[in-house]
């Protein structure tokens, strides 16, 4: 009885303040339009216990550590471990790079993202004719296993690991990284880091592939089941929701998209014989950051406990480690802003706090002048310095999901996890997640959204400081990276002495072992291990699978 009166008294008292907030709002000379979440959701003024009322604690939320980890994948969180702190670095030549992580490791850096080239990417050597122009710009040139040794000379692999960010060629790739691991007295099982892997995405928010969806999908399972038997410390996948949003999706469709192209590969391997729990624990993410602090952090909260429950109850998984939603968390690169680009340290602020306060496994942050080109050693330091003000200065390590039981954030939380359930149902109805890209109908949903955004911050809608409102026509002095045009004929150089030192038989024998087994249908990962051992290119390893 007295919870019913409670009930009622928040109720009348809920009424009255309606009444108050509509005649305030009544009194404004220029009535604003009615808030809405960016994803296009209706938001109220205030949120009270009634927001949260349908919610069980133990069903919905829990503990940390415990299903369906909607407040933590671990139960001591940052208490026991902070989160990785990774910057991405890749320019020039690898000796370049080289240099540019040992200074961030002296910083306190403590892991390496790598961004390679687009003929790497692609699968590309430097002197391929449509190469010449892309070599060395937006990521290191490394089209074989010298130039990756090259580029972790004397770098400490057995502490501080790689997350190799490539994708169609991510095979040979891997390949060039466990030779040269291997090379520096690391046992295959000891062999730590990540692949991004995610070649699904590719279709649908950066282009860069190879082959069509379906032999692509298959190699990067490949991927998948030789590292479940060989390389047990291995992230044998990045499943990206992060280029999604890049691209313009919603925060909800970043989630649905993210998670449909995860249901692929899930059920790619399950269609080998492979078992749910002797992979899924390896399966790793990388989410963006926006600017919207509390939408962001139930954004995360929202992932943790749908991928708990999809794996359990869609999947079967048994195993608590299969259940957990390990991801990274990068500032949204569209984020920041050309114009005074000191206003990015702010944003990157907001992108480290929102990560932490999220509870994330690991965080890149974007540097001041990204905006403009690759970022310099100064701004890239200051990046790294904003995770570890956050981290070891606001107090956000101390309590783990400070904002969990807000009205407001379990609300938005519930919502989110609702709209990407709701967009997973649509793509099912179309087949699946591939047949949904062959389609195209994910990019055409994309792009309805990217359009919607554009349009409102060109209206003035959405409001960009320094963008489309408090804006100046000052340009302040800021020292830019500028690539090094002589970086082609470098790389060019190394690869024609390659091809003149190597065995020619034994790598024209790994090629025809490479393109036998791919016409078989088999795991194409040990030919292509074996191909680089031979000092194969990553643009003759994928030549080769093109021919069949």
């Amino acid at each position: 009885m007295a919870d019913d009166a409670a009930k009622k008294d928040l109720q009348k008292a809920g009424q009255e303040y309606q009444q108050r907030l509509s005649d305030a709002l009544a009194r404004q000379s220029e009535p604003k339009p009615a808030p809405e979440t960016s994803y296009g959701m209706p938001l109220k003024s205030v949120y009270t216990p009634e927001d949260a009322a349908d919610g069980d604690y133990m069903r919905d939320l829990g503990f940390p550590g415990d299903y369906p980890f909607t407040r933590g994948i671990r139960p001591d969180m940052y208490r026991g471990r902070l989160w990785t702190m990774r910057q991405y670095a890749g320019f020039d030549t690898v000796e370049e790079t080289n240099s540019r992580f040992r200074h961030l490791l002296d910083q306190g850096l403590t892991g390496m993202n790598v961004a390679f080239d687009l003929p790497t990417q692609l699968g590309m050597d430097p002197d391929h004719p449509q190469a010449t122009s892309e070599v060395g710009k937006v990521g290191i040139s490394c089209p074989s296993v010298r130039q990756m040794g090259n580029l972790f000379q004397e770098l400490p692999l057995k502490q501080v690991t790689p997350s190799l960010t490539v994708n169609a060629s991510a095979q040979s790739v891997l390949s060039m990284y466990v030779v040269t691991a291997q090379n520096q007295g690391i046992p295959l099982e000891q062999i730590g880091g990540t692949t991004q892997n995610d070649i699904l995405k590719e279709f649908i928010a950066r282009g860069n592939y190879i082959f069509p969806p379906g032999p692509s999908l298959k190699m990067s399972v490949d991927l998948f089941e030789y590292c479940a038997q060989h390389l047990p410390r291995w992230n044998f996948i990045n499943i990206c929701g992060y280029h999604v949003r890049e691209a313009g999706s919603s925060l909800v469709q970043e989630l649905a998209f993210a998670f449909g192209n995860a249901c692929a590969y899930l059920d790619e391997a399950l269609s080998r014989g492979m078992a749910i729990d002797d992979f899924a624990p390896r399966i790793a993410f990388n989410f963006s950051v926006f600017n919207n602090v509390l939408e962001e952090v139930a954004k995360f909260r929202a992932a943790r406990r749908l991928w708990a429950r999809l794996l359990k109850e869609r999947y079967g998984a048994k195993n608590p480690r299969s259940l957990t939603f390990r991801t990274g968390a990068g500032s949204g690169g569209s984020t920041l802003v050309a114009q005074q680009p000191g206003n990015n340290v702010v944003r990157v602020t907001l992108h480290t706090v929102i990560a932490a306060m999220a509870g994330v496994q690991s965080m890149h942050t974007a540097s001041m002048d990204e905006a403009h080109a690759l970022p310099s050693e100064e701004a890239a330091t200051l990046a790294l310095r904003t995770q570890q003000i956050v981290a070891y200065e606001s107090g956000l390590a101390d309590v783990i999901d400070p904002l969990g039981g807000s009205y407001y954030v379990e609300n938005l939380t519930d919502q989110i996890e609702e709209q990407a359930e709701e967009y997973l149902k649509r793509i099912e109805e179309r087949g699946g997640m591939v047949s949904a890209i062959e389609s195209g109908w994910v990019v055409q949903e994309i792009g309805e959204e990217a359009y919607r955004f554009q349009r409102e911050v060109e209206r003035g809608e959405r409001v960009v400081v320094g963008l489309n409102r408090f804006t100046t026509d000052e340009t302040p002095p800021i020292q830019l990276h500028s690539p090094d045009p002589s970086v082609a004929n470098t790389v060019k150089k190394e690869i024609s002495d390659l091809r003149s030192q190597r065995d020619e038989k034994s790598l024209v024998r790994a090629l025809d072992d490479l393109k036998s087994m791919a016409s078989e249908g088999g795991n194409l990962m040990p030919a292509t291990l074996e191909a680089i051992r031979s000092l194969a290119t990553v643009g003759e390893v994928s030549g080769a699978l093109r021919e069949v």
